[in-house]
């Protein structure tokens, strides 16, 4: 019982503070690296620097998410855009093997709209896809990294992905947030599990077969 009043304390109260403290601390340490990456984004790939999208977060409220540019705009003779293998420049896969294309999301913590921990925000055309105990992996905030990411971020299946995530849901504390950052740091000096080996990103998603 001591436990469980300490871990909905954690829940309700601190693990946000700790959000905002850590994100606004991030973002003035990280500003001239900020900077430098900004300018060689608009120099190497074009502008605009940041990359948008909308994605579910807390109970599924559409959340606007904002990562550093990775890819070219190419295009083909009919004007579509080439494939994601096509414009993920060499320069585009530095920035996410080392995950710096992420960090515009700590202003999005900032705000409220994600975690520092919780599961990763996907898209919005999911959300009619997944199964019911799958959608309780909006029960919290997404995060920049999460549980998922720690074991094995996209080498893992997708129902691999959800289990993970709602595991998290059911019971993260303290001590698996602090696990989490702590193996994430290990995970990013490693390079491990970027991206699947035979595409530059995630497949998508089509609901369970």
């Amino acid at each position: 019982m001591k436990q469980a009043v300490k871990t909905s304390i954690y829940r309700k109260y601190i693990k946000r503070f700790l959000d905002i403290i850590l994100s606004f601390t991030a973002i003035i340490l990280l500003s001239p690296l900020l900077l430098v990456i900004s300018i060689l984004v608009r120099v190497k790939l074009g502008s605009p620097v940041l990359f948008h999208q909308d994605r579910p977060g807390l109970n599924e409220r559409i959340f606007h998410l904002y990562k550093f540019r990775s890819m070219t705009d190419e295009r083909d003779e009919k004007g579509e855009l080439l494939s994601d293998e096509k414009r993920l420049t060499s320069f585009g896969k530095k920035l996410r093997s080392t995950s710096l294309d992420e960090l515009p999301e700590l202003f999005c913590i900032l705000k409220g709209d994600m975690s520092i921990v919780g599961p990763r925000p996907l898209l919005v055309q999911y959300l009619p896809l997944y199964s019911e105990r799958q959608r309780h992996r909006h029960d919290v905030r997404p995060g920049l990294t999460g549980w998922a990411q720690v074991n094995g971020r996209n080498t893992l299946t997708w129902p691999e992905k959800f289990e993970y995530d709602v595991e998290y849901t059911e019971n993260y504390s303290f001590l698996m947030d602090l696990r989490i950052v702590l193996m994430t740091v290990n995970s990013v000096l490693k390079r491990e599990g970027v991206s699947p080996e035979k595409t530059a990103t995630m497949d998508f998603f089509r609901g369970e077969q």
